[in-house]
């Protein structure tokens, strides 16, 4: 039985990237100077405006990449949780 419940979770887990792969969203991007660079992240003032972005090993970098440099990111937003604060009540 473990091996079963085991078996189901493991093709849970590698099914998840797939989808998340075919989900076709548009990305949005942010022009502005570097402040800060960090192997998990890259901060860039746009404006009055800082914006601080996750980046990953994955992370594709065209160029020399620091602190100064004027920059084009493009990025998207991933649900990491949900909490729902009210239900729908129905009539």
């Amino acid at each position: 039985m473990k091996k079963l419940v085991f078996a189901f979770a493991l093709a849970a887990l590698t099914a998840v990237p797939a989808f998340a792969a075919d989900l076709k969203v548009d990305p949005f991007q942010v022009t502005g100077e570097v402040t800060e660079v960090t192997d998990t992240a890259i901060t860039v003032m746009k404006g009055k405006e800082r914006h601080h972005i996750a980046r990953d090993k994955d992370t594709k970098i065209t160029g020399d990449l620091k602190v100064g440099s004027k920059v084009t990111i493009k990025y998207q937003m991933i649900a990491v949780s949900v909490e729902v604060k009210t239900e729908v009540k129905k009539k």
